[in-house]
């Protein structure tokens, strides 16, 4: 029952992560109001870091610092996972509509997938496999209704939307490797800080157009930079260590069903039934990447006590190798500063 344990709490921590980060899109529409896509990325992800700074500097159990090539790594996902994907997000809800942008981040575990599947050969059991590509369908509807009823402008911010999945893809495996030994707070700092310097330099851009937001956009950018960024990260980081990213990713996909309500009670949109339907869809498509997760957890202990002594020492050493199928978390220290955050 204990080896259970880490992998329910990695569950929640990523549902989690999804309720925070469906909210984003109906929150970035209203900002996009006032603030340029570039310059939303700029504030909201320098708060994070400096909040994140604070709170590495805080934490009683910090884990040794990365070393360079590390810290290389940790810079590029954070470039990826921040500055590339939230760029592609955010121009391309303001060319969409929150509610397609939430529902588009339903193909993303398949981009993960296939990602995953050339760089690691990672094996991808048939419920994982059927859940992505249920999931896909479904944003397969969504695009497709975005076209026949929006134009070539929503059309274009569908299609960057979906090459934010590509983003996002290289920040999960990119980053599941670069968090060896670091727990999730001081890999979530260090991506942030690369994320926040090219949205930074980004934003440079849109310098001709820069005005005070109001009241109103000023404490949604703080909410972005607190609950969606550095919240939703930690929880995520924290929740990616102890599953594969595919999992992780397709768990995600709980964030179109609650960022179109979202939209809905925020922004007003309306949902055609195209939207229902898909969002049905991947509601089916996580319950099968759950399940299938749930059969591995279970069959893992199992699996190990029946083993001889030294086929499962064996099979240790294969596990802990630089780019594992399921890593595990690096130990104490990576819990005590979600813990400590909450």
């Amino acid at each position: 029952m204990r080896e259970r344990g880490p992998t329910v709490w990695a569950v929640c921590a990523v549902m989690a992560a999804a309720l925070f980060w469906s909210s984003s899109y109906a929150v970035t529409k209203q900002v996009l109001e006032d603030v340029g896509p570039l310059s939303i990325g700029a504030i909201r992800f320098t708060l994070a870091g400096l909040l994140l700074g604070v709170l590495v500097r805080l934490s009683r159990h910090r884990p040794a610092r990365p070393d360079p090539r590390q810290r290389r790594q940790l810079y590029l996902s954070g470039f990826l996972g921040i500055t590339v994907y939230f760029t592609l997000e955010n121009v391309g809800v303001d060319l969409s509509t929150a509610s397609d942008a939430s529902l588009i981040v339903a193909t993303y575990p398949l981009m993960t997938m296939l990602v995953e599947l050339v760089v690691f050969r990672t094996r991808m059991p048939l419920l994982r496999v059927t859940g992505v590509l249920l999931a896909t369908v479904g944003a397969f509807l969504v695009v497709r209704n975005g076209a026949e009823i929006g134009g070539s402008s929503r059309w274009l911010g569908d299609i960057l939307l979906l090459l934010g999945g590509l983003a996002w893809a290289g920040y999960n495996v990119l980053g599941k490797r670069a968090s060896v030994g670091q727990d999730a707070a001081n890999v979530t700092y260090y991506q942030t800080l690369a994320g926040a310097a090219g949205f930074l330099l980004a934003s440079l851009l849109e310098a001709d157009d820069w005005r005070m937001p109001g009241a109103t956009a000023s404490s949604l950018l703080v909410y972005l930079a607190v609950a969606c960024s550095v919240g939703g990260f930690l929880l995520y980081n924290y929740g990616l260590r102890s599953m594969a990213s595919s999992v992780a990713v397709n768990i995600l996909n709980l964030v179109p069903v609650f960022g179109v309500i979202g939209a809905v009670v925020i922004n007003g949109e309306s949902i055609r039934l195209a939207q229902v339907t898909g969002g049905v869809i991947i509601i089916v498509g996580v319950a099968l990447g759950m399940i299938e997760q749930g059969q591995e957890a279970t069959a893992k202990p199992d699996a190990r006590r029946s083993e001889p002594s030294g086929t499962a020492t064996a099979r240790t050493a294969a596990e802990v190798g630089p780019v594992p199928d399921e890593p595990k978390a690096a130990g104490p220290t990576a819990y005590g500063v979600i813990d400590g955050a909450r």
